[in-house]
């Protein structure tokens, strides 16, 4: 049975699996930024850009804000912070695992 917190971490991981997503959002840590200026460092057209900010804001990562006749688009952080805390559980994991490998090559170096 899938949870509200397991079917937003899907949003957020679907939506970051795009290179071109994950760059928005770079952008996005800095600043809140208008969609043409999020567009500049891309080469796709305005409408690809506003495609994939609305794939960021139905993952809950972004929202967009009307000022006069810009949209202004600002960073949600509080569901990043989600998708960090559940990735941090698995630390200990990779970290064994990384412990381990080191091990292995301590050893058959040792026997050479």
């Amino acid at each position: 049975m899938q949870t509200v917190q397991n079917s937003r971490l899907d949003k957020v991981f679907s939506a970051l699996a795009d290179p071109t997503r994950r760059a928005i959002i770079e952008s996005l840590s800095e600043d809140a930024l208008p969609v043409r200026e999020l567009a500049k460092p891309f080469k796709i057209s305005l409408p690809a850009i506003s495609r994939h900010l609305r794939v960021l804001e139905w993952a809950g990562l972004i929202i967009q804000q009307k000022e006069g006749n810009l949209r202004r688009c600002i960073i949600q952080g509080e569901v990043l912070k989600e998708a960090s805390a559940w990735l941090s559980r698995y630390e200990k994991f990779w970290d064994l695992q990384l412990d381990g490998l080191v091990e292995f090559f301590k050893n058959k170096k040792k026997k050479n």
